[in-house]
């Protein structure tokens, strides 16, 4: 799995025969299901608590998805998540879905998350306490 192997956050899912749509493999929108997913699990790594105790919580504000290879059921993919790039701002993160029954890259995703303060309702710099918690996990 040389293509995952930046990646330290690795989830394991089974695709389900119910993830197939009427072209007999698996609809983009499941992609972006898994990689939520993905995503979902690294930011509990360093935002924890509820966004409405802590008034601050991250939010998608873009998603781009690369299909590179169709799959099918039964298979089981490896999501990968990490952060590429931490901005002021923004934290540029890349997502990669590994298929284990063909042994191959089937997408790559990149997004973008934001601060957002849910007292004020407008984004906010990316806290200190989030920068030095990715850089311990991918820089």
């Amino acid at each position: 799995m040389e293509s995952l192997y930046k990646f330290k956050l690795q989830k394991k899912i089974p695709v389900n025969w119910g993830d197939m749509d009427a072209f007999q493999h698996v609809n983009n929108t499941i992609y972006l299901k898994w990689i939520e997913s993905a995503r979902v699990d690294y930011l509990a790594q360093f935002v924890t608590g509820r966004f409405s105790e802590n008034n601050l919580g991250p939010i998608l504000a873009r998603i781009d998805c690369r299909y590179v290879f169709p799959l099918t059921y039964p298979d089981t993919v490896i999501v990968g998540y990490r952060a590429s790039e931490i901005l002021e701002d923004r934290i540029i993160g890349e997502s990669r879905v590994y298929s284990e029954k063909h042994q191959r890259l089937s997408a790559i995703s990149y997004n973008t998350i934001m601060a957002y303060d849910f007292k004020e309702l407008k984004k906010a710099a990316i806290p200190k306490e989030w920068k030095e918690k990715i850089t311990l996990l991918d820089f």
